[in-house]
């Protein structure tokens, strides 16, 4: 009986049925969504932040501050801007600010003041370039000519702000001249000429000038004195320059100066006050020199005294 009892028990078959999940809906994608886009504005306006120029962000912190006096002051930050560019407005060739247009900026031409200055600084470098040129070929024409370089001693040259002076200066035992006249020594002509072939080529204009020592001339009560005297040795070196081929309308000057520019102010009758100083003037220094008097192409000031006999010293006279 139990053996039945067992066999006649009831099987149960539990029989689990997989199904799919249940539906969510598409809620979560809107969320996702929204979390994009958010990240988006986040980051865009990162870079509005980091690509706004200062003025610009303390004008946006102003207008929050208070913003009724950051509308009427107007300028940056005013909220005046139809646009995202960084320039605001309509001009989006603006890099900044949302002020007012410029005004045309209309360019300045140099006054005609400021353009004569500018030449004349131009020709004043050009002068003194070649001025120093000038000088430096002289030197060497100096030191290569046997006659030059013996008398060296007594040629002395310096660059001045009238141009390049040349002064030729006498000497105790070595005169350029004959005593208390114009008559030009050997050596001297050979000096003179050398120097003259030189200066044929310049455009710059030559002053020259005769000077004597303070000692008084003999025989000045009858009429000639050193001022006559200098006058005729100036007169006598720009024949000897000319004769060297050095055009004669070069010369704006040729005067006597007698003892009043000595160069040896300690010792006024030493030989060195006997000289002859020859300028290559600059370009401003000829300007000043002709306009302060008429214009005319080569001027001599030389009171002539061709027709004046020169007196001849006593043996005992000294030596001038």
């Amino acid at each position: 009986m139990a053996t039945d009892g067992k066999k006649l028990q009831p099987i149960i078959i539990k029989r689990i049925k997989k199904g799919g999940h249940a539906v969510h809906g598409g809620a979560w994608k809107i969320a996702y969504a929204d979390f994009v886009t958010a990240m988006m504005a986040f980051f865009l306006l990162m870079w509005l932040l980091g690509s706004t120029a200062q003025g610009d962000l303390k004008g946006l912190s102003d207008y929050f501050n208070s913003p009724l006096k950051v509308a009427l002051a107007g300028g940056s930050g005013a909220g005046n801007s139809t646009t995202i560019m960084p320039g605001g407005g309509t001009d989006l060739s603006r890099s900044a600010g949302q002020g007012k247009p410029a005004s045309p900026t209309i360019p300045t031409t140099p006054s005609k003041k400021a353009q004569a200055e500018a030449a004349k600084a131009e020709v004043a470098k050009l002068d003194a370039k070649r001025m120093a040129a000038l000088q430096a070929q002289i030197e060497a024409l100096i030191l290569a000519t046997p006659k030059l370089n013996e008398y060296r001693s007594q040629i002395r040259m310096e660059v001045t702000p009238d141009g390049l002076l040349i002064q030729i200066v006498d000497d105790q035992n070595r005169p350029m001249f004959a005593s208390g006249s114009a008559a030009v020594k050997p050596y001297m002509r050979d000096i003179l000429r050398e120097i003259g072939s030189t200066l044929n080529g310049i455009e710059n204009r030559v002053s020259l000038a005769g000077h004597t020592d303070a000692m008084p001339y003999n025989g000045g009560n009858r009429g000639y004195s050193n001022w006559e005297l200098s006058a005729d040795r100036a007169n006598a070196t720009r024949r000897e320059l000319v004769a060297a081929g050095m055009p004669d309308d070069k010369l704006a000057r040729v005067s006597g100066l007698a003892a009043t520019s000595l160069l040896d102010e300690a010792d006024p009758k030493s030989p060195a006050n006997r000289r002859i100083s020859i300028t290559i003037m600059t370009r401003e220094a000829e300007e000043r020199l002709l306009t302060s008097r008429p214009v005319v192409p080569a001027e001599i000031e030389i009171e002539s005294a061709a027709l004046t006999p020169m007196p001849v010293l006593p043996a005992s006279s000294p030596q001038r």
